[in-house]
């Protein structure tokens, strides 16, 4: 008589046995989505000049629809989320990719700012339903010792998307114009949406919550050597009723305030430097070149911090490192503010590079603190709630953007010829991301020494 197939969870078999090429290739169609999504939302940002030369409007009458995309992503992020806990992250991601490179080509028809920003919020919420969705499945199809650097890797995906569409984007401006621009990339995404359908299920773990068995070990036997029956993952849930459970769902209160806190703030940090750093540095005797490369510094210090978070996050935790993270970013906010607030009025090379490189390599901080937190999300929110809880995270993570955005340049004229508002205000919203260590409940526990 054969004997009964043993039971454990998803994650348990997955831990047990080697990653095989199909989960690789899961996180990688992941990634490709998630470059597309930073090639479309960094794609006015590159042609606005053109655009706004087009529709001969200010840059700040223009701004309106800069500001359209990050308030769809915010909204895409917290409604996709939900979504994809509803329906599964496979068709989500499907419907995303399909919003916002439909939106990306329906904004070549654009024929003024306001059209513009009706199509950039439009496209936006495929921004954010794309991204919440990319990240909790690849972590779902993952074990716990690939998971972390796996996450906040895949966090780069948009800035490298909007590198590639810096590097080529103004040569394509230049051959087919800013619309046939949009076309170009819009119509290129949409092949994304195939290799979704190809490659992407849904997890086992997340069928499993959503009671859905038999597709849940179908799905198993892509990824799993052994005959195993799969058990739901009550993970982190107080609910009678199993598993099941949504994001704002009382045992989730902790990660949400902490998480909510800390992504903001983070967020707020980031957005006032990339924003705002050729403002504050040409007010300082740097040209327009100059200051836009410490913000270009930023932007690759930024990558590099991400990637590496993940590492030493398995290493040594997710408390200990935001609790550093948080700590060195009040610090380099003080030393910015400190440094340019006794620059004299005409700088030499030394000190013109100095500043640079404390500006540029700050991006390395507050990235990895974001990165890190969609490390801590995918790990502390059940699979029922995975997606919505990582919206909910990207949606807080707007209101800082946001917030920064459009305080920023407020606060530098509050403070005329010093910029201690400005970099006060960064150094107190610096102490705020330490919310996501000491509020938090449900940490990524350090990697435990062998004997």
């Amino acid at each position: 008589m054969a004997s009964k197939p043993s039971t454990t969870t998803f994650g348990d078999a997955l831990n047990a046995q080697p990653v095989k090429p199909v989960q690789w290739a899961i996180v990688a169609v992941c990634m490709l989505v998630l470059v597309c999504d930073g090639i479309d939302l960094q794609l006015l940002g590159v042609v606005a000049p053109r655009v706004m030369e087009a529709f001969d409007v200010s840059r700040s009458t223009f701004g309106i629809a800069m500001m359209a995309a990050l308030i769809g992503f915010g909204l895409g992020g917290w409604g996709g989320g939900w979504l994809g806990d509803a329906i599964g992250r496979r068709w989500t991601l499907v419907i995303a990719a399909l919003v916002f490179s439909l939106g990306t080509i329906a904004a070549a028809t654009s024929e003024s700012v306001w059209t513009m920003a009706w199509w950039r919020l439009f496209a936006g919420l495929g921004f954010g339903g794309a991204y919440a969705n990319a990240l909790a499945m690849a972590g779902e199809w993952l074990p716990d010792r690939w998971r972390p650097v796996a996450v906040s890797t895949l966090a780069v995906g948009t800035p490298i998307g909007g590198t590639i569409v810096g590097w080529i984007g103004p040569d394509l401006e230049a051959a087919y114009g800013w619309e046939g621009t949009f076309v170009i990339f819009g119509l290129a995404t949409l092949l994304v949406v195939v290799a979704v359908g190809i490659v992407l299920r849904d997890s086992p773990s997340f069928l499993l919550a959503r009671g859905r068995a038999d597709q849940a070990q179908k799905n198993a036997r892509m990824v799993l050597d052994d005959d195993v029956q799969l058990a739901a993952d009550r993970h982190h849930t107080d609910s009678e009723g199993g598993p099941q459970i949504g994001v704002l769902h009382r045992s989730n209160f902790r990660l949400n305030l902490g998480i909510g806190i800390a992504f903001a703030a983070s967020t707020l940090v980031a957005y006032g430097i990339l924003s705002w750093g050729t403002t504050f540095l040409t007010a300082e005797d740097f040209t327009l070149n100059q200051a836009g490369e410490a913000v270009a510094l930023a932007g690759i210090s930024s990558m590099i911090g991400s990637i590496l978070v993940g590492i030493v996050m398995r290493r040594f935790g997710s408390k200990l490192v935001m609790a550093v993270l948080s700590a060195t970013m009040v610090v380099w906010m003080l030393a910015i503010g400190f440094t340019i607030e006794d620059l004299p009025p005409l700088l030499d090379d030394e000190t013109r590079n100095n500043v640079t490189w404390l500006v540029g390599l700050s991006g390395f901080a507050f990235s990895a603190s974001i990165a890190g937190m969609y490390v801590m999300m995918t790990h502390g929110y059940p699979p029922s709630c995975r997606s919505g809880g990582i919206g909910f995270g990207i949606f807080m993570s707007r209101v800082g953007a946001v917030s920064a955005t459009g305080l920023g340049g407020a606060l530098l004229d509050f403070g005329g010829d010093s910029v201690w508002p400005f970099f006060g205000t960064l150094a107190a919203a610096s102490v705020l991301v330490s919310a996501a260590a000491f509020v938090v409940d449900r940490h990524v526990p350090p990697l435990r020494e062998n004997g």
